[in-house]
């Protein structure tokens, strides 16, 4: 078993890059991590960490031994939730990547609901819409929006979004209301990207439009609009509001798309963390029948 130990404090200085955060972490000192992590590779005879006065860094071994030992960590605090599982109290670090308006309106507050409820639990979240490595970067799960395009991941949906097309008062008393999507070929349209589909007597059918703004933050989206610089078209639950207090006016209904969705997505590995096959448990049971 002495193979063994240094592992998870090295997995922790791995993810954490320094060893003060591994030891805030796991609750020990840092002389404890430098300790254990020096003795791993004293017995595996090879440099895991590249130490300098700011900065701590994996080597190219540490980088291969880190890969290999994440799941085994993974695997034992699984085992260990497993056995206690009726005493447990969740702890550790949720990690989550988000984006777009309907998580940091919706999916952030559930989260901060469940964070309540585990008091030894701390939950980050990072609204940023790359490609993220969950391996590298250690997160748990992501929030999408759309189809899923990286096979080796898990997807689970979490809800459909009705798409809407609307433009303010001002753009359409000067431009004219379009009748048909082919109308919008006329138009300048706000872009967050420049192939919209619609559907009409359940057929699906796409134009690429064109105008002056272009954003991937459905918040400045919705101010752009506002302000007079064309159509857009968005999930209902980005507009309602604007649509509410006159501030927009909804445009081509009968050819709303019916949804996109969005996507609760994971690494699929065999072992994931309790804290984060509950916090997907607790994400789709808080959105089950949601209605935009």
């Amino acid at each position: 078993m002495d193979s063994f130990e240094g592992i998870q404090e090295f997995v922790a200085v791995a993810e954490q890059q320094g060893f003060s955060a591994a030891a805030r972490q796991l609750g020990c000192s840092t002389s404890h991590i430098s300790r254990q992590v020096a003795r791993l590779e004293t017995r595996l005879g090879v440099a895991l960490v590249a130490r300098t006065t700011r900065l701590v860094s994996l080597t190219d071994a540490g980088t291969l031994y880190y890969h290999q030992c994440r799941d085994l960590v993974d695997g034992l605090l699984q085992a260990n939730e497993q056995v206690s599982a009726q005493h447990y109290q969740l702890s550790g670090i949720l990690r989550v990547s988000a984006a777009g308006a309907f998580a940091e309106n919706h999916v952030a507050p559930a989260l901060i609901n469940f964070a309540c409820q585990h008091p030894q639990l701390s939950v980050k979240i990072n609204f940023d819409s790359r490609l993220i490595n969950f391996v590298e970067e250690g997160y748990d799960f992501a929030i999408r929006l759309g189809q899923l395009k990286d096979s080796s991941l898990v997807a689970r949906k979490l809800v459909d979004r009705r798409l809407m097309a609307a433009a303010s008062p001002a753009y359409l008393s000067q431009y004219g209301s379009p009748q048909h999507p082919e109308d919008l070929r006329q138009h300048s349209c706000i872009i967050n990207n420049d192939n919209w589909t619609f559907q009409h007597k359940g057929r699906a059918s796409s134009i690429r439009v064109q105008g002056r703004f272009q954003s991937n933050n459905p918040a400045t989206l919705l101010r752009a609009c506002e302000q007079g610089l064309g159509i857009v078209y968005l999930p209902r639950s980005n507009l309602i509001e604007a649509i509410q207090r006159g501030a927009l006016i909804p445009v081509l209904e009968p050819f709303w798309h019916s949804g996109v969705s969005n996507w609760i997505v994971y690494q699929n590995r065999k072992f994931l963390p309790m804290r984060a096959r509950l916090a997907i448990d607790y994400l789709l049971t808080e959105f089950a029948g949601w209605v935009e």
